[in-house]
């Protein structure tokens, strides 16, 4: 998704890419938005989920640089996106999101990273340790 740009004409804001689910609002004075997105995982997949919901709510504490956080989100999601539904999930895909995800973490878990939050070489040891062991 682009930067939001206004139309020629004021009418509100232009976006070149796919918004789906998000929510919009201009020219207001007071607006609240609330979205609920309540996807379970596919079943036998909980745990691995769980774990991966976890881990993303740990990872800005982690210290990585934005953009190593920003690929560590990325493939985080991708995980979950697989995961969610009740269908079985695309094994192929999911080894490579986990592989991804497991790949944005090590630099952290090997130290390679300066700059990562203390403790953060550890968690990230685990939690490559826990998305192998999860599958």
């Amino acid at each position: 998704m682009s930067d939001q740009q206004q139309d020629a004409d004021g009418s509100g804001p232009v976006f070149h890419g796919a918004v789906s689910g998000a929510q919009f609002a201009w020219s207001n004075e007071t607006v609240n938005q609330n979205q609920q997105n309540n996807t379970a995982p596919a079943p036998g997949f909980e745990a691995l989920a769980a774990l991966v919901a976890d881990l993303m709510r740990q990872l800005p504490g982690a210290g990585l640089p934005d953009g190593d956080r920003e690929d560590a989100e990325a493939a985080a999601q991708d995980v979950l996106a697989e995961v969610a539904g009740t269908g079985e999930p695309d094994r192929g895909r999911l080894r490579r999101a986990l592989a991804a995800f497991k790949g944005a973490l090590a630099p952290v878990a090997t130290g390679v990273v300066a700059g990562t939050a203390v403790g953060a070489q550890e968690w990230a040891r685990t939690a490559i340790e826990g998305l192998t062991s999860a599958v």
